[in-house]
């Protein structure tokens, strides 16, 4: 089960607050694949963190009883005086990896990101690409059952992209996503139902078109 209970949050401005939710309850249905959709400003991004842990509610909770990635290919939390390699050991015994099983994990995500010597260099002195590498490679290291993606399988050159598609259908065998994107044709291949985002509530639909067409055209909430 994933659930909103009363969700609130917002964010100061010299104007006073602004709401990006308040008290949003949903239950997001189980057993698939979510298009998280709305326009910009609609707090897309805003709930992915708050799904992922990165962010807290201001009021109400985020309930869940399934375990939820990071979201996918998050770099801004590696710690900048430690290298790559020491980075991934340190999420690894986060989550509780026995010395094998962090030798594999760690093997893993140098392989997947390519970048050569840079694993061992400080985090600090990297690209900002070349962390976005080791930080998508640390997501797909790990089993979740929902995955948090924020237009991320962008990163990196052609053969990259292709790589990182691969080894993420891999993943959907088994687990599930919510997916922000503004992409029709990533909905289509990757989500069996879509939540659209508008004016602090959210929609679901089970008709992708459906969905898609509510996010095009801003159009009604269905009755």
């Amino acid at each position: 089960m994933l659930e909103l209970r009363q969700l609130t949050k917002w964010y100061p401005t010299p104007r006073g607050r602004r709401y990006v939710f308040r008290d949003l309850s949903f239950r997001f249905p189980e057993n698939a694949s979510i298009g998280l959709m709305g326009r910009n400003g609609a707090g897309k991004s805003t709930l992915l963190r708050l799904l992922g842990g990165i962010d807290t509610p201001d009021h109400g909770e985020v309930y869940s009883d399934e375990r939820i990635s990071w979201p996918v290919g998050l770099s801004g939390g590696f710690q900048g005086s430690l290298t790559a390699r020491e980075n991934v050991r340190f999420v690894c015994r986060i989550y509780g990896a026995d010395a094998a099983d962090m030798r594999d994990r760690i093997r893993f995500v140098e392989d997947f990101a390519e970048i050569g010597e840079y694993f061992d260099l400080p985090m600090k002195t990297l690209s900002s690409g070349m962390r976005s590498r080791v930080g998508f490679g640390l997501s797909m290291a790990f089993d979740f059952d929902y995955y948090l993606i924020d237009e991320v399988m962008s990163v990196g050159d052609p053969q990259f992209k292709k790589k990182s598609r691969e080894v993420f259908k891999s993943r959907m065998d088994r687990s599930k996503m919510i997916l922000v994107t503004h992409s029709v044709a990533d909905v289509r291949e990757y989500c069996n139902v879509i939540v659209h985002l508008q004016s602090g509530s959210a929609t679901l639909y089970t008709d992708i078109e459906a969905g898609i067409a509510a996010y095009q055209n801003n159009a009604p909430a269905p009755r």
